[in-house]
């Protein structure tokens, strides 16, 4: 088993790693996006409706974070039971984190850039940035098993519940934020702005996340095949299926271990295999329509027999 200082380093590790996300996503959104009054998808794309309608209809401005954040506090309450403890925990972390790096970036580069965009004059351009830098920021949080908040909240019980990717629920979840936009600029081009940005993010977030429909097939071969089923059921939550084979080198009886998991979870499965084993074999394979408890239902008709 993983010792705690060993622990105590992944978590730390990861908890960078998301922080270094969430700064990326903070830039990509701050000097880029916003001054080019764009809506984007998430909650960050709410608190912009606050913010631009504040600025229109208001005689003070609203922040992007203040609402950003008490949306986020509000859909985590919601899915406390269904994503765990340990994914609240840490996006609580992430959702403070972007929220402090959006409070403090927006009128940073506001006062730095004049209320410009960082690429003068080339929307276009700071569109493209801009979601290149939005999506990189939330697959990095997500593969260090945290969140930037808002419908990556959303993304994460899907994903937990079926197997549709991170980035195709963000796309359905943003689509009717993006299009709210016209309500405050009466300007479609804003609205395909911020689709575009949905669309780069989404596609980048599933590149860095590397999730699709596909799962992925482990088989473990190693002496220490009991300690390593039970910290795969334990830490992991996922089946094992112990196989019996025979080494025709040394002509040894050895068992082997099957795992099927999302591909998401194979760095944690690596983890836990590397951490009681170091020198265990492992294979793992891309595998295509698995079906069962953790995994997709059959989506088919079965034709009744007629009555005789």
């Amino acid at each position: 088993m993983q010792s705690a200082g060993k622990k105590l380093w992944i978590s730390a590790k990861d908890y960078v790693m998301i922080v270094v996300g969430i700064l990326i996503y903070g830039v990509g959104f701050c000097a880029f996006i916003l001054p080019e009054e764009v809506v984007i998808g998430g909650v960050s794309g709410i608190g912009s409706l606050f913010y631009f309608a504040s600025l229109k209809y208001l005689p003070f401005e609203i922040p992007v974070w203040i609402p950003s954040y008490a949306i986020n506090l509000v859909l985590l309450a919601f899915a406390y039971k269904i994503v765990g403890k340990q994914f609240v925990m840490r996006t609580i972390f992430g959702a403070t984190v972007i929220s402090l790096a959006i409070g403090v970036m927006q009128p940073l580069f506001h006062h730095i850039l004049g209320g410009k965009p960082l690429v003068e004059g080339q929307t276009f351009i700071n569109i493209i940035i801009g979601g290149l830098c939005c999506g990189a920021g939330i697959g990095m949080a997500f593969i260090h098993n945290g969140s930037t908040g808002g419908t990556d909240i959303v993304a994460a019980i899907t994903a937990k519940k079926t197997n549709v990717s991170i980035g195709r629920t963000m796309l359905y979840t943003d689509f009717f934020i993006i299009s709210s936009s016209y309500l405050i600029f009466q300007d479609p081009n804003k609205i395909v702005y911020g689709l575009i940005v949905l669309f780069l993010a989404s596609w980048t977030a599933d590149q860095i996340i590397n999730t699709n429909r596909q799962a992925v097939q482990f088989t473990i071969f190693s002496p220490k095949w009991e300690e390593i089923a039970d910290a795969i059921n334990n830490e992991a939550n996922r089946g094992c299926t112990v196989l019996d084979g025979t080494g025709w080198y040394s002509k040894q009886s050895v068992k082997v271990l099957l795992v099927m998991c999302r591909r998401i979870e194979s760095v944690t499965i690596y983890r836990i295999i590397k951490s009681i084993d170091p020198d265990a074999f492992i294979t793992q394979a891309n595998v295509n329509g698995v079906y069962g408890k953790g995994f997709d239902q059959m989506k088919l008709k079965i034709k009744s027999k007629p009555n005789k």
